[in-house]
């Protein structure tokens, strides 16, 4: 497998897409095998590379992700993607393994609360499912890396404020097990720039030269501001889905993720090339309008365009 460093080169902006999974984890309707991979194509086209394609989970539970391993297969097909798939116990992981996927990503929550609400598990549990996923993967002949997203960690839906060192032991122990990148997720869009800020400069410095990724959700309007902040603390690494797409089961109401056209915006307008091309990536938006058409899509740059030009899409 290529070493971590390559795939997530210090200091170098990676983007990752993530609306074939955690998009998709509460929409009424979801596309098509041959539309999820036209989804891709065209976003490989405007320049994406990094795309969190599915789970590892029952599909008669989560029939979204039955075709898993036509969505894996797609992005290995396109020469530099990288795919990122979610494995949530030894099952799952032995499925992932074996289809090729070139990250397997685990979760563990900030709050024991949210752990045993979302996954029946507690947080130490959770920990040992990362070390085991890391065995698993080293004695395998694929050795694909293993991220691990700390969700809640901003603060939790269940058990409300999360204290930062909290959060700061569980990365440090997801490293220790053997993750190659942590993720800090805002997972119900609960904090602002401060608080995100703080705690990636906090995650940055324990993770010395891993990559540290921040995954954030829009539900009180505080998605891009986070995600500067994230960017000017040490961050280089950040989640966001086309159109604002999905949402958390555990925050009733709350919009998606951070719309993943408006980080690259930011982006590009910090300073940070991104080599996505933001006006056909708007356009992709048209296959989520044609295959989950009740599915609210958000986004500033969808409605307003680039600085200087109309908007060449409605939202």
């Amino acid at each position: 497998m290529s070493n971590v460093h390559e795939i997530y080169p210090a200091g170098r902006i990676i983007l990752r897409e993530v609306g074939l999974r955690d998009g998709l984890q509460l929409v009424k309707r979801f596309p098509s095998t041959a539309a999820k991979r036209k989804w891709i194509e065209r976003e490989y086209d405007c320049g994406v590379r990094h795309f969190e394609v599915g789970s590892f989970l029952p599909a008669r539970t989560f029939p979204q992700f039955a075709d898993v391993l036509e969505v894996v297969g797609g992005v290995a097909a396109l020469p530099g993607a990288h795919g990122v798939a979610l494995a949530l116990n030894e099952r799952g992981v032995n499925a992932a393994l074996a289809s090729g996927v070139a990250e397997i990503g685990s979760v563990v929550s900030a709050t024991e609360e949210h752990s045993q609400a979302n996954a029946n598990r507690s947080r130490n549990e959770a920990i040992a499912n990362i070390r085991r996923l890391c065995e698993l993967r080293d004695g395998s002949d694929h050795r694909p890396i293993v991220s691990a997203a700390i969700s809640m960690a901003l603060g939790c839906s269940i058990a409300g404020p999360v204290d930062p060192n909290e959060v700061i032991r569980l990365a440090g122990q997801c490293y220790d097990a053997g993750a190659d990148m942590v993720a800090v997720a805002d997972t119900v869009g609960y904090a602002g720039p401060k608080a995100v800020g703080e705690l990636t400069a906090a995650v940055v410095r324990i993770a010395e030269s891993r990559p540290v990724c921040v995954h954030l959700h829009d539900t009180r309007g505080m998605g891009i501001a986070n995600a500067s902040a994230a960017l000017d603390s040490g961050a280089r690494v950040l989640d966001g889905s086309l159109g604002g797409l999905g949402g958390c089961p555990f925050a009733p109401g709350a919009t998606g993720n951070v719309v993943f056209e408006d980080v690259v915006f930011l982006c590009e307008s910090k300073g940070f090339a991104t080599g996505i091309d933001i006006e056909k990536l708007v356009a992709v938006r048209s296959i989520l309008r044609d295959e989950m058409p009740e599915e609210t899509l958000y986004g500033a740059l969808s409605r307003a365009g680039l600085p200087g030009r109309a908007a060449s899409l409605p939202g």
